[in-house]
């Protein structure tokens, strides 16, 4: 069994709970982080120097960092369509996976999720979340064609690189934002959210990140 070390609030932990909930693996997860503490004891950094979540604990093993976690798992246990043998069709993916977590969930998480929700009303500033938002769905409409043509960003079965885009998308609906319609990516959305393993590990109750810078 995998141990997670992480709050079951961080999109970074939802991103790896999600991806073993689909590879259908054992794990159990501790709260680390956030209103939990314990990212700086000498036993936390002991699994991860730099003292951030998620971490994987395998036996007397750790490993840090949600994307390369996630690309270990899917090497050991992701299906042809998950995470492809041929070097070709692997970096396919990838290169989807690392799009959507630099390009998509970076500029949504702090610049967006963090500046509207995260902060009090009276310390935001509304021109300053337009702005972010408005480049967060310049992205996002690149994925509108891929959409159009296939259910998941690499054909008609999830892969790693639906799990790296797809976690930030409950929030990104879910939150009172001036949204534009991107009609391909909500239909994917819906997808999504028929997914049990999405409804369990992502579509998690954000409130006691609300308001609290």
């Amino acid at each position: 069994m995998y141990r997670v070390y992480g709050r079951a609030t961080s999109s970074n932990v939802q991103c790896l709970l999600w991806g073993l909930e689909e590879l259908g693996l054992d794990y159990e997860r501790l709260d680390y982080g956030g209103e939990f503490g314990g990212l700086d004891t000498a036993e936390f950094r002991k699994l991860n120097p730099h003292g951030r979540i998620p971490v994987l604990q395998i036996g007397d093993q750790a490993l840090f960092e949600s994307a390369a976690i996630l690309r270990y798992l899917a090497a050991r246990h992701g299906s042809e369509s998950f995470w492809p043998s041929d070097s070709v069709g692997r970096a396919k993916v990838d290169m989807w996976a690392e799009w959507a977590k630099w390009s998509v969930a970076d500029n949504f998480t702090v610049p967006v999720f963090w500046l509207n929700t995260r902060t009090a009303p009276e310390r935001r500033d509304p021109a300053r979340i337009r702005a972010n938002l408005a480049r967060l769905e310049a992205e996002l409409e690149k994925a509108e064609p891929i959409l159009r043509q296939s259910a998941y960003l690499c054909g008609e079965e999830l892969s790693l690189a639906d799990i790296h885009f797809g976690h930030i998308l409950y929030r990104y609906f879910d939150t009172d934002l001036d949204r534009r319609d991107l009609p391909e990516l909500g239909s994917y959305y819906a997808r999504l959210c028929a997914r049990p393993a999405f409804v369990k590990t992502v579509m998690v109750s954000y409130d006691s990140l609300r308001n609290t810078f």
